[in-house]
């Protein structure tokens, strides 16, 4: 599915190359803001939802089709490899405890609030602890391998073909942090959305810099795993 990123950026990207890559990120990182959207604000139910769908399935499939329709690399699944992942670990673990102490803190100045919460989640089928749990192990095992693959694999490798590597982690992380910003603000005041979307830009950053690193999109994976383990304990806490 990949590309193999170990020739990545060898020789200098020429100009059709940057050309190729600005246009591929225009046309692919407005897509997850739009379907959140539409979904959540415009025309919520099966209208809003359609198009959320149409946009996760661009989210997959753009990419693919992209580097071997443009760019004409071969396309392979990366092989397993250890590359980075204690470091991984040790910034998944940081991160899962970053998160916990900052719900605790938020929350301590009432921030925010579980019945709105478990309305609006319930509302879109999370009804019982059962199918919150299988939720969550999507969540935590494909989407976020998923993220990975488009934040990190596609869009910093093209960030990184348009800007300096260093700019091109934030600038990843930015975009994975803006449909995030729309889909946060549907359960959160503006305030606690915002602090919210801090926390995710530093994962973003912290994903980008360890693929820019280690050029395993393994190690980004596990570090992103404990992000969303977290997150789904503490959000099982305010829902039931």
């Amino acid at each position: 599915m990949f590309i193999n990123s170990q020739q990545q950026n060898v020789i200098p990207p020429s100009s059709r190359s940057r050309r190729l890559s600005f246009i591929s990120l225009l046309l692919l990182v407005p897509a997850p803001s739009i379907g959140v959207v539409m979904a959540m604000y415009i025309v919520p139910g099966i209208v809003g939802q359609t198009i959320f769908t149409i946009s996760k399935i661009w989210l997959v499939l753009f990419p693919i089709v992209w580097i071997y329709k443009f760019d004409r690399e071969k396309i392979v699944i990366p092989q397993l490899s250890t590359k980075g992942m204690k470091i991984a670990c040790l910034a998944g673990l940081i991160i899962f405890s970053g998160i916990a102490i900052s719900y605790f803190i938020v929350n301590s100045f009432g921030l925010i609030d579980p019945k709105t919460i478990s309305s609006k989640v319930k509302a879109v089928g999370l009804v019982s602890p059962q199918i919150y749990f299988i939720g969550a192990i999507y969540w935590c095992t494909i989407n976020s391998l998923i993220e990975e693959y488009v934040w990190r694999w596609f869009v910093f490798t093209r960030c990184e073909k348009l800007m300096p590597q260093i700019w091109a982690v934030f600038a990843s992380a930015l975009f994975f942090t803006l449909h995030h910003f729309f889909a946060l603000y549907t359960y959160f005041s503006l305030p606690m959305t915002i602090v919210a979307s801090i926390g995710v830009f530093i994962g973003g950053t912290t994903w980008s810099w360890i693929y820019l690193r280690y050029r395993n999109i393994y190690a980004s994976y596990l570090s992103h795993v404990f992000a969303d383990i977290i997150i789904f304990l503490i959000a099982y806490q305010l829902i039931f």
